[in-house]
């Protein structure tokens, strides 16, 4: 039976600049990076994030290791997806430095997440990342979609973000990032992030965001790319009628205003009051009417 890891083996603020400096890496705005240094919000993430000991977790963006690390202690297996040629090259090294006996339990993936369609080893059940404010959006959507298996996601993102995300039907700030995330989980806020343990320090806050997939996906006839079809045609005029803002996408106001009554959806709301499920209502009634004109 292998020895637990100690807590020595994360990185602090010494070991964050020291493994920067050897390796020639400073931090950029491009890529959004701003590395954790303070063990004890790596501790917390991981603990927010409920990683068991049976899990296999895919973190997104590792940089220089710091979470990877507080993972790999609490998981079954980690792998990590990273886009920077540099960074890619030096975590398998600081890995087997540091916790040598949890080297075998660690795979790196040198990519970019966006591209990203399958991984090593076996199917991931949780996602963990302090994603890159820049891509923090699409990237958590592409890896939900894709990994099915992702049961649990906890994500590190700009405050802001993560009360989008977050953000009920009816707030000034639900749109569509909300939606989206809904239609695979159920999200939440689950706690402030200082600027003061990053390296650098970022211009804005941090939060943590958590996301529990549906036991059951959506109850809809209506494929996920007809639902955010809809979604997108409705926020990008947030400030009409979901009647006129729809009318491009349904052909006509008058056919937007037809799928709205069908849905059960007042043709004046705006997308903003709108749940996932309504959104799903609309994009069937498209749907089933393609279906009809089709001939048999």
């Amino acid at each position: 039976m292998t020895s637990s890891p100690t807590s020595d083996a994360l990185l602090g603020p010494a070991d964050v600049r020291e493994l920067a400096a050897a390796l020639g890496v400073r931090p950029t705005k491009q890529r959004g990076q701003n590395f954790v240094i303070d063990a004890n919000t790596v501790r917390r993430i991981v603990r927010t994030a409920q990683v068991r000991p049976d899990d296999v977790v895919v973190e997104v963006g590792p940089g220089l290791g710091s979470l990877t690390l507080g993972l790999l202690e609490a998981a079954d297996r980690v792998t990590a997806v990273e886009i920077d040629d540099v960074l890619a090259g030096a975590l398998p090294a600081t890995i087997t430095a540091r916790m040598p006996e949890r080297a075998d339990r660690f795979a790196l993936v040198h990519s970019d997440a966006m591209h990203v369609t399958e991984l090593p080893g076996p199917a991931p059940t949780a996602l963990v990342a302090n994603l890159p404010y820049n891509v923090a959006v699409p990237v958590l959507l592409h890896m939900l979609e894709t990994f099915p298996t992702i049961e649990r996601t906890l994500v590190m993102v700009q405050a802001e973000v993560a009360d989008r995300l977050a953000a009920p039907p009816g707030s000034k700030v639900y749109g569509v990032p909300s939606v989206k995330a809904n239609w695979y989980a159920e999200v939440k806020r689950a706690g402030a992030i200082g600027r003061n343990v990053f390296w650098p320090a970022p211009n804005v806050d941090s939060g943590l965001v958590s996301l529990v997939r549906r036991s059951e996906p959506l109850k809809t006839t209506a494929a996920r790319r007809e639902v955010f079809a809809v979604v997108d045609a409705a926020f990008a005029q947030r400030r009409k009628t979901l009647r006129a803002a729809l009318s491009g996408w349904a052909g006509s106001a008058a056919a937007a205003e037809e799928a709205l009554v069908a849905a059960g959806v007042s043709p004046q709301a705006r997308g903003e009051s709108l749940t996932v499920e309504e959104f799903a209502r609309i994009a069937e009634h498209k749907a089933n009417r393609h279906q009809e004109k089709e001939p048999a």
